[in-house]
């Protein structure tokens, strides 16, 4: 299992319209092959700042699979009308998981 973390700094006032446009992103990545999950969480700290976090099988599915694909440019076109800069990528490895008691 591969972790994709985008960090993404967001206009101001724009918020809301991208947070949207991620929720519209559902049907792009329920296409991607591998894709098994995404998330958007806002930075506390700073509200302008999210994370996009997208599960998927393994490296390959992302790079070079998803972002040589149409759906890449769909999902471009939805959120980057809201970036200050380009996102930050980084791709984990899921070690441990602990995700309820």
């Amino acid at each position: 299992m591969i972790v994709e973390v985008a960090t993404i700094n967001v206009k101001r006032g724009s918020e809301e319209a991208f947070e949207e446009a991620v929720g519209k992103a559902r049907d792009v990545f329920s296409q991607a092959h591998g894709c098994v999950g995404l998330a958007l969480e806002k930075c506390v700290e700073k509200p302008g700042e999210y994370a996009v976090i997208i599960r998927w099988r393994k490296l390959e599915d992302h790079v070079p699979g998803f972002r040589e694909s149409p759906l890449f440019a769909e999902w471009r076109a939805l959120i980057s009308p809201h970036f200050t800069e380009p996102p930050t990528v980084k791709h984990f490895v899921v070690k441990l998981e602990l995700m309820s008691f």
